[in-house]
């Protein structure tokens, strides 16, 4: 039961590794849908029936050398957890191993986010989202899936670009409107596009965390999510973000979250898994080796 379902231990071991995959199940903060807490092993899970050589770069990624670290399980409160996933994620960090976190609800990626900021001077944040995420607190706590950009940007100040954004307080506008260091990216204005691809990615630092919402997806590829909304990006759309992202920049961690396990309704967790996969495609483009290019 592991990322790929690769079965050789010289590309799935902890030692040999390039790539550390770390599922989180949790879904302590979820206020409409249900589903983000078996999210993460059912993307594992769906990940194993995936072709593992991948086409447009040529390439057998898994060679890198592709690890599945334990579940991470729920604590027993937001503050508790939070704390717990930061401990445990700044010791992975520090092997200088690449961490891609697969939740869950979206208040995790903020401890992961936190740890590579300390392991990574000058660093960015992308975020692919249909919600702005820049509540203070919601639902009475400060680690909600609704305040985590706030942790990033507000507590952090880590500077971010906020893509595919639909969904949106008047609070959160107003927050922005202080002065907040984060540049939005509305769907309305991007949807169904590539040309303000180059804007995004050039107002990023060249240290980056990719954090991805499926959200940020258009619902009629990603319906089972926790807050779907209509409209959002398309699959090439985005894979052409993070295909240029990964040329232009030095992706440092990344993450998905979001995803909504039902039963008996595979597509989108295979959708999970193969986004997951391709980006690690691009980002280890240079190391992969190649089935049909000298």
């Amino acid at each position: 039961m592991n990322f790929g379902g690769i079965d050789e231990e010289e590309y799935s071991s902890f030692d040999s590794a390039r790539v550390l995959v770390l599922p989180v199940s949790y879904e302590g903060t979820v206020s409409y849908g249900i589903g983000t807490g078996a999210g993460a092993m059912a993307i594992v899970d769906a990940s194993r029936n995936m072709e593992l050589y991948e086409e447009e770069t040529d390439s057998e990624v898994y060679k890198i050398g592709i690890h599945t670290l334990k579940e991470f399980l729920p604590r027993s409160t937001p503050e508790a957890m939070m704390q717990s996933l930061y401990d445990y994620s700044k010791d992975l960090v520090k092997t200088c191993k690449f961490v891609c976190m697969l939740g869950g609800e979206h208040s995790v990626s903020a401890p992961i986010i936190k740890a590579h900021a300390e392991q990574y001077h000058d660093m960015s944040v992308l975020q692919i989202d249909a919600h702005a995420d820049l509540r203070d607190t919601y639902d009475g706590t400060p680690h909600s899936h609704a305040s985590i950009m706030a942790r990033v940007v507000k507590d952090l100040r880590i500077p971010s670009v906020q893509v595919g954004i639909r969904s949106i307080s008047a609070d959160e506008v107003r927050l922005i409107e202080t002065g907040l260091p984060t540049k939005i990216f509305w769907a309305r204005d991007i949807a169904g596009r590539t040309d303000w691809i180059d804007d995004a990615i050039n107002s990023l630092t060249e240290n980056v965390y990719l954090t991805i919402d499926i959200d940020g997806l258009d619902p009629s590829i990603v319906p089972t999510t926790g807050t779907p909304e209509p409209g959002g990006l398309g699959w090439y759309e985005t894979l052409t973000l993070i295909r240029k992202l990964a040329e232009k920049k030095r992706i440092v961690g990344m993450d998905l979250v979001e995803y909504s396990y039902f039963e008996n309704y595979d597509s989108p967790a295979f959708l999970c898994a193969k986004l997951v996969y391709k980006s690690l495609a691009y980002i280890f483009n240079g190391e992969t080796p190649k089935v049909t290019r000298s």
